[in-house]
């Protein structure tokens, strides 16, 4: 751990953002994060941090009991001893600065316990059992639920299950992903001593999944220091340029927020208001967002004012003052409070100008809707103690269940998909997929019930979030009483009404998957269509591989609707079937198989040989339809025919960029096609002709090395492939 991270000491470059008690000698995250991305003019000794963790620790929970933090720092501290850091620090620097993280927001005893022993059981000798029997059942949970899984067991699936198991973990108790939230906040502060690679892949992660994460937790303060410092690693240039407007706005010598500030001071005493009115400087990605969109900056732009109150009423008071007082610009208003976001967060939002043409920002809370605003979830505390009444033996759950007020509709909706995705890969993409959405709508059944989906979720999306598989029945829907497709694109506080088949045969239609925007509906169709395939498709549902043969009708691939190429090799040229030299050979397009893959063959119709991949999951079906299987065997020709998927966010000049990286590495391209952007990510489908199959690799890095490029890979079958995208 850094000094800078550490040492209250060390000045930093801006104002804090948050009020702090005078009496209280706190650290703020703020300034941390932004100590970390603009370096320290000093850097001063470690501070005795297992006694700053517990004099922070204190201000929040005065009655502690805080014998169990000096037990797990001596365990903690014992166990590590002698192992250092990439950077050259005792390895227990870490697990302290993740505690400290966690008791800057308010973590209670057990979570910052857990913190401090979260590496020790994936590190050290110590083990779960020996946790469990100092620290009790809880703090085993935790520790066990932030502790990776081995890759020597699980190979390049570690990291998703690893994540699964966290997730899954997270579903009982929130308190898991707090501790790898702080975990990797402090890790990518001191990501500097990796190598390039390796810090732009942890960033990725840690944008695709951990930021979304912090977001839908609450967990602001957490959320956008990992921003910026995502942004400083993925995106130097455009973060240096950030880093100048802010240097150069500071040097100003004027402030207009501060002027803006001073004049809601005494309009607020005026009106007998007690309040108090902050600066809040936006963070790095907020300006450089606010920069695209305004173009040239003012010095209003450059942060926020807050203002914080005792109550809830309060709020709409000051709302009322500042309209009447200041010039309000109407657009701007929002009502967090009275419609809170799905991830607890509650502020009014509004925003009022003045003569010269400058705006500023005004976001209006309580000091307890600033709390959880900043920590979210953490500042629950424990949601699992038992209330006074609870206690008392009044007011307890029915059936001996425990009220969870941290387990929303989008962890309910992640953990229930999360089961059918077996294969590590579909888990990962879709998980990414999962938490791209960021809002959350509301649907209401005749009953009364309620569904929670994310935005531009469809009448499919809902019945399978109401009725699981059984949904495959559904033969209608009525929204606000009207009957609708079941494409129809809900809308928050819709009333929805689905209308379900009698037959037990029924089944879902493959343009359902154009319309399935969850992942619980996607994995349940397709799930469906595998195990179902159409009488269309070649025996045993075995997907059309060669130019001339037919996709199934929800959508085509670049490959389908590619002209015929006669200079091209047949598909099967590079195959021999070992008892059947002059047999006709197929590649299916389910799995594309190539020179070097493993693979096997099924006779199908007309004496036609298809060959698969062994892992493809039609081999499985074929055997079991009890198709015969032929053995099969790569020739000498080594070039091949692949089609590629590659996964981007949009920006100018990609497409151009991305095919240039494939010719360099000697692809030709067959044919292509681009999807609309979807939530500002693309989709490209390639078929390429490439010299020779030990080429993929190499081709497949280049196109992943493309700035925006986040993920590239083989394509499967075509309906799979369709249900990626959303």
């Amino acid at each position: 751990m850094s000094a800078e991270a550490t040492n209250p000491a060390t000045p930093g470059p801006v104002t804090p953002a948050t009020p702090r008690r005078r009496s209280l000698p706190r650290i703020d995250l703020r300034r941390l994060g932004r100590a970390a991305l603009l370096g320290s003019a000093s850097r001063g000794r470690l501070p005795d941090a297992i006694s700053h963790v517990v004099e922070v620790h204190r201000a929040h929970h005065p009655d502690a009991d805080l014998e169990p933090l000096h037990r797990a720092y001596v365990l903690a501290e014992s166990s590590h001893r002698g192992q250092m850091r990439k950077s050259g620090e005792p390895y227990i620097t870490h697990p302290l600065a993740v505690t400290l993280i966690l008791a800057e927001l308010g973590a209670e005893t057990t979570a910052l316990t857990a913190s401090l022993l979260h590496d020790t059981v994936e590190d050290t000798d110590v083990t779960l059992d020996q946790v469990g029997e100092e620290f009790g059942a809880e703090v085993r949970y935790l520790v066990d639920g932030v502790t990776k899984l081995e890759k020597v067991d699980y190979g390049a699936a570690a990291e998703p299950e690893t994540f699964r198991k966290m997730l899954v973990a997270t579903g009982n108790d929130v308190r898991v992903m707090s501790i790898k939230l702080a975990d990797r906040l402090h890790n990518m502060r001191t990501l500097g001593v990796m190598r390039p690679e390796k810090q732009a892949r942890i960033a990725k992660v840690t944008r695709d999944v951990l930021i979304p994460l912090a977001e839908r937790l609450g967990v602001q303060a957490l959320k956008t220091e990992l921003e910026d410092l995502v942004f400083a690693i993925l995106h130097p240039e455009e973060y240096a340029h950030t880093r100048e407007l802010i240097a150069g706005n500071a040097a100003q010598e004027t402030d207009p927020l501060a002027e803006f500030a001073d004049v809601m001071r005494t309009v607020l005493r005026e009106a007998g208001i007690q309040a108090e009115v902050l600066i809040r400087p936006r963070h790095f990605v907020s300006v450089h967002r606010v920069s695209r969109k305004r173009g040239r900056l003012r010095g209003c732009d450059f942060g926020r004012l807050l203002v914080l109150v005792n109550e809830d009423a309060d709020c709409y008071a000051v709302l009322g003052e500042l309209h009447t007082c200041m010039t309000p610009v109407v657009s701007e208003f929002k009502d967090f409070i009275a419609v809170p976001k799905f991830n607890l967060y509650q502020s009014l939002h509004t925003a009022v100008a003045r003569e010269d043409g400058q705006v500023a920002e005004v976001l209006i809370r309580t000091h307890q809707m600033h709390k959880v605003a900043e920590a979210g979830v953490i500042a629950l505390g424990n949601p699992y103690t038992a209330s006074a009444d609870e206690q008392s033996g009044q007011g307890a759950p029915a059936d001996g269940e425990r009220v969870d007020p941290t387990r929303p509709g989008w962890l309910s909706r992640l953990l229930d998909w999360q089961e059918a995705a077996s294969d590590p890969d579909t888990f990962w993409s879709t998980l990414r997929e999962d938490l791209a959405q960021d809002r959350e709508i509301t649907v209401y059944r005749p009953d009364g019930g309620a569904l929670g989906l994310p935005e531009g979720a469809t009448c499919v999306d809902a019945a399978y979030a109401q009725y699981g598989e059984d949904a495959h029945a559904c033969i209608g829907a009525r929204v606000n009483g009207r009957l609708a497709t079941l494409s129809t694109v809900l809308r928050d506080g819709d009333t929805v009404q689905l209308l379900m088949g009698q037959d037990p045969a029924s089944e879902p239609s493959r343009e359902w998957l154009e319309h399935a925007h969850t992942p619980a509906a996607r994995i349940a169709i397709q799930r469906w269509l595998t195990t179902h395939p159409a009488p269309a498709e070649d025996a045993a549902a075995e997907p059309a591989a060669g130019p001339a043969e037919t996709a199934p009708p929800a959508r085509r691939s670049a490959a389908d609707t590619a002209p015929a190429d006669p200079s091209a090799p047949r598909p099967g040229a590079a195959i021999t079937v070992v008892d059947r030299p002059d047999a006709t050979v197929r590649l299916a397009g389910c799995c594309t198989p190539v020179p070097l893959d493993e693979v096997t063959g099924f006779s199908v119709r007309g004496g036609v040989v298809t060959v698969h991949r062994v892992e493809c999951a039609a081999v499985a079906r074929m055997a079991e339809a009890g198709r015969e299987e032929v053995a099969v065997r790569w020739g000498d020709t080594t070039g091949c025919r692949v089609t590629l998927v590659a996964e981007s966010f949009g920006r100018p000049h990609l497409l151009a960029d991305l095919t240039e990286a494939m010719a360099l590495e000697g692809a030709e391209i067959v044919s292509a096609t681009v999807e609309p952007p979807s939530q500002q990510r693309v989709r490209h489908t390639y078929t390429v002709q490439l010299p020779d199959a030990a080429h993929l690799p190499a081709l497949l890095r280049a196109m992943r090395n493309v700035p925006g490029v986040y993920d590239v890979g083989r394509a499967q079958h075509h309906a799979a492939a369709s249900s990626g995208t959303r």
